[in-house]
């Protein structure tokens, strides 16, 4: 068969017409939001074995231990309330979204998960990213629907807009001031927290390292949005690491410490740094508020959030990621923190 010029023109538009309509190579990628059932166990004991409700100035409201058939369900890194106590975003070190409803009781306390789903994390083209170290999310901030995550490995702190339906690619790097070769590979940003709009830094975004150290071993970190932006130190206080962290109504950073050895299991820790503290080239401190191991319920504790309930309790609320490991455990816990 034999086709003019214009003939072969529309022929070919028409085949290219065609292959766009049926191939997903021609249109927008995107990676699949996952629908997960999970189940939860309620936790009503925090000390195992004892009612004790009170653990310094923290009171134990309830718990759950959280499972589910799907792979894709492991490594929960961090997380973020989206309404106080019921929908959440949060981050998996395996390169996952995660998006769900925390449900409670009649007595307030938490009675399961609902709603729960995850997406991968993709690239400009909005393709799943594979490979773990790009994308090992560990802390993350909202404010405004913006989404700022800080990845260790590849050390970057990035922003994305949040659409539960569909997660895109970030649309800006930030600057973290801390010199690039101060950080630790695996030991980077796990704290990501907007401060006290009303306080000192005006609502400006914070970031602290899990395990980065200066020359005098205190733990790098930095006000990287605000008006008094610099690079501050975290004092480190015995062998506890970071996991997370989250401002306080009043100013202060409530932070989440992690500790680990072969011989006592882990450890978790509350850590109150006074606001006050939190100042360029200053070494922040502040006191312990409650310590617990191996006979409390708890495992490898990473992400933090603190919300205020609808009766003006003051909430901390924590997620552990239990490493994909079968000897550990998704628990989610909440606390109310009482103020002096």
């Amino acid at each position: 068969m034999i086709f003019s010029r214009g003939g072969i023109r529309q022929a070919l538009l028409a085949c290219v017409l065609a292959c766009a309509s049926v191939s997903p190579a021609f249109a927008e990628a995107r990676a699949p939001v996952e629908a997960i059932e999970v189940s939860a166990r309620p936790i009503t004991e925090f000390q195992v074995g004892h009612n004790q409700k009170l653990f310094g100035p923290l009171e134990f409201v309830g718990g759950l231990e959280m499972t589910a058939s799907s792979r894709d369900f492991v490594a929960l890194s961090a997380f973020r309330f989206l309404k106080p106590g019921g929908d959440f975003i949060g981050v998996a070190d395996t390169g996952f979204w995660f998006f769900g409803t925390i449900t409670h009781d009649a007595d307030k306390r938490p009675s399961g998960v609902s709603d729960f789903r995850m997406q991968q994390m993709v690239d400009a083209s909005g393709r799943p990213i594979e490979e773990k170290w790009e994308v090992d999310a560990e802390g993350l901030a909202v404010k405004d629907g913006i989404a700022t995550v800080g990845f260790e490995r590849e050390q970057r702190v990035v922003q994305f807009k949040i659409d539960p339906d569909n997660m895109k690619a970030p649309f800006k790097t930030l600057d973290y001031l801390v010199p690039a070769r101060e950080l630790r590979q695996n030991r980077g940003f796990e704290t990501v927290a907007h401060a006290n709009p009303h306080g000192q830094h005006e609502g400006g975004l914070v970031v602290v390292s899990e395990k980065s150290l200066d020359k005098a071993g205190n733990i790098y970190a930095a006000i990287i949005k605000g008006p008094r932006k610099g690079v501050f130190t975290v004092k480190r206080n015995g062998d506890f690491d970071i996991t997370d962290g989250a401002f306080l109504p009043d100013g202060d950073l409530l932070l989440l410490e992690r500790s680990f050895s072969m011989a006592r299991g882990v450890k978790m820790r509350l850590r109150r740094i006074y606001g006050e503290s939190i100042e360029k080239g200053a070494v922040a401190d502040g006191p312990v508020l409650m310590e617990a191991d191996m006979g409390y319920q708890i495992d490898n504790m990473e992400g933090l959030d603190v919300w205020t309930r609808d009766d003006g309790a003051l909430m901390v609320s924590l997620v552990s990621d239990d490493n994909h490991s079968i000897l550990q455990r998704n628990l989610y816990l909440e606390f109310i923190l009482h103020q002096d």
